[in-house]
């Protein structure tokens, strides 16, 4: 049994610092942007960097929040599949409630994709192609997200070990519940379309 809880926390507190590390933040800084926080909507992902008009640092943002989720599980499945989901519970977490952050991170859609790669390579696959045919069809980023979890979930049954199929299907609801503001703006029909131009937090327009 201690051995069992070792084996799971240990990966998982690897893949809670590694998934902690805030690129969107650290990226726009760099370049000089200040900080995302202040921009757009506040949050330190691909979405909001992309509302500062650098679609090259939403790409490279984009990119990094999943590899992060894809390395944490890889490093840890060396030990086992039982690590490998330790450290994608962790990673997805650690992007979600950064310590370095006050714990006020990311919606953590990019690094559940990045899990997902990393758990079933297939899987990935889904979630990402269900991901491109909502955002092509409905033009909404978030409900892009928040469809490609559903129906990668019970992919994850059929494709992949049970206790990573049982993580992916608990990150589900938790990914929602992080997009609860974009949910309420679905609703109301205010949500900005992909593309579409949005008042920052100085009521400037910027690119959704």
């Amino acid at each position: 049994m201690l051995s069992t809880l070792i084996l799971v926390l240990g990966p998982l507190l690897l893949g809670y610092l590694l998934g902690s590390i805030p690129f969107g933040l650290l990226l726009t800084r760099a370049a000089g942007l200040g900080d995302i926080r202040n921009i757009g909507s506040g949050n330190i992902g691909a979405t909001n960097v992309l509302r500062t008009g650098h679609k090259g640092l939403a790409a490279a943002t984009l990119l990094l929040d999943a590899m992060k989720g894809v390395a944490a599980v890889l490093v840890a499945d060396q030990v086992g599949q039982l690590a490998a989901v330790g450290a994608a519970a962790g990673a997805v977490l650690g992007h979600m409630f950064p310590v370095w952050l006050s714990f006020k991170g990311g919606k953590g859609m990019a690094t559940t994709l990045g899990v997902m790669w990393g758990l079933s390579w297939p899987v990935g696959a889904i979630a990402c192609a269900a991901w491109l045919l909502c955002a092509a069809i409905f033009r909404y980023s978030s409900l892009a997200s928040l469809l490609s979890v559903v129906i990668a979930a019970p992919a994850a049954w059929l494709l992949t070990d049970p206790r990573a199929a049982t993580l992916l299907a608990l990150l589900v609801p938790l990914v929602w519940v992080r997009h609860h503001e974009n949910i309420a703006r679905l609703i109301k029909g205010t949500e900005p379309r992909i593309g579409q131009r949005t008042a920052n937090k100085d009521g400037e327009k910027t690119t959704s």
